[in-house]
């Protein structure tokens, strides 16, 4: 059946009380309007046109979608109206969604458009019984159990209140009849707008026409966000939905509801999750590997085998059989190869450390290209910033850094250089070599003593 979708989202979202367009509050790591859109295309939808308002949407939904602009806010039937130009010509089925409704399951709604096309309506609504539907529009049926009318919670009548099922916003028309129909449509109401479910009751009325009722089991799918408390309950069911997604594909979840996956990250089979620890955006985590607890990965490619405990990182990549942390912090553009263990209180940033390659305990690698098998002692540091500009660290294959040691950019060490403890090398060395830049030691005999006589004999 050919279908096309259009997704209102030109509304203000004022009782989000944000800045921030209601439609592009995050839900999972991803716009509430993205998720509209995914699901749209999980159905089988491939045109899909979002009705923007007059400051637009900054927000890239992909090259294919089309945007068309509501001017002024006059109502969901205005609104739709503002589509009817790009589709003249078009003859086929209508499928409305709200843009603040990102629940629906892909299932769901191929369900609602074959239940439509079965149905041979001009029309369609998909609705919802809620123990609590203030807000809501109301469905009034007739005395056949027909679809008669849907009446906005504002302009209902006490009776019509105590209704319990309620309009979702999401419909199915006949292309031709809905903008037909949407002609005959007026703000005959409190709000003084169009309604787009004021159509229904037009098509019922045409000679041979008919309404479709689309009664759904599942009211959470259709929940509407229009203020924080909804914003926050969305996530949760979503949340739910991807951790029983993960566990059914063979991902081990220790303690589900303490881990939070977003909705773009992807998992391999025999990963673990600890408790406490956060998958957020475009992560990719492979086999076998153990995350968490208390972890945050932000846009990162994990290989498999790989554990990170009680750390943060960020757009970085990890290779296979890396070991990270307790507390290590891996700051974007950093690469590690195979086998690379970055240990407690240490720090990486946009760097590259090859494979094999150790930084255990308390250290800072920036800006730096390491080679293989490079041992980094404690407290060891690149310094990279001169206030002004950031330079590079090189450091070749099988190196040996003593425990605090400063490297002044730009530097190279040669290639199974020493850097004696305590140093600070503001100059290359040569492979093989053995830097050494520190004072020598000197030992002062009884300097201790005469120091404690000294300030017994002032006190007294």
């Amino acid at each position: 059946m050919s279908i096309v979708a259009i997704v209102l989202a030109a509304g203000k979202g004022t009782r989000m009380q944000s800045a921030v367009p209601k439609v592009l509050h995050p839900i999972c790591g991803v716009p509430i309007i993205q998720h509209v859109v995914n699901n749209l295309r999980g159905a089988g939808v491939r045109r899909i046109m979002v009705v923007v308002g007059p400051d637009g949407l900054d927000a890239d939904l992909g090259p294919d979608i089309e945007y068309v602009t509501q001017q002024e806010r006059l109502g969901t039937g205005h609104a739709v109206m503002q589509a009817e130009k790009a589709l003249t010509g078009y003859k086929g089925s209508v499928l409305v969604l709200t843009g603040d409704a990102p629940l629906y399951r892909e299932e769901t709604l191929r369900n609602f458009i074959d239940y439509h096309s079965a149905q041979r309506a001009l029309g369609t609504v998909l609705t919802v019984e809620v123990e609590d539907p203030t807000g809501y529009g109301r469905i009034i049926r007739d005395a056949n159990g027909h679809l008669e009318k849907v009446v906005e919670q504002r302009d209902a009548e006490p009776s019509e209140k105590l209704i319990k099922e309620i309009n979702s916003g999401s419909f199915v028309f006949d292309s031709t009849a809905l903008f037909k129909a949407l002609g005959h449509v007026t703000p005959d109401n409190l709000q003084k707008e169009y309604y787009l479910p004021d159509v229904l009751p037009i098509l019922r009325n045409v000679p041979g026409g008919k309404v479709g009722v689309f009664k759904h089991d599942a009211p959470e799918e259709a929940l509407g966000i229009n203020d924080r408390i909804q914003l926050a309950e969305a996530e949760r069911i979503l949340r739910d939905r991807l951790r029983e997604k993960w566990l059914l594909a063979g991902v081990t979840l220790v303690d589900p509801a303490n881990i939070y996956i977003d909705a773009a990250a992807e998992i391999a089979p025999d990963a673990t999750l600890m408790p406490f620890t956060f998958i957020e955006g475009n992560t990719v985590i492979g086999s076998g590997s153990v995350v968490g607890p208390f972890t945050r990965l932000q846009n990162v490619q994990v290989g498999e085998n790989t554990s990170i405990c009680q750390s943060t990182v960020v757009d970085s990549t990890l290779g296979p059989e890396c070991e990270i942390g307790p507390f290590s912090y891996i700051r974007p553009g950093s690469n590690l190869k195979a086998g690379v263990k970055v240990g407690p209180f240490s720090e990486i940033k946009n760097s590259t450390i090859d494979e094999g390659s150790k930084v255990p305990h308390l250290s800072y690698i920036g800006d730096t290209d390491m080679g293989k098998r490079v041992n980094v002692g404690a407290g060891a540091i690149t310094c990279n910033f001169d206030g002004v500009e950031k330079f590079r660290t090189t450091i070749k294959d099988d190196v040996f850094i003593g425990s605090n040691s400063n490297l002044v950019a730009p530097i190279e060490i040669g290639a199974g250089a020493f850097i004696a403890a305590g140093s600070t090398v503001t100059g290359d060395v040569l492979p093989g070599a053995l830097a050494v830049a520190r004072n020598r030691q000197k030992n002062i005999a009884d300097w201790a003593h005469k120091k404690v006589k000294k300030r017994r004999s002032e006190e007294e």
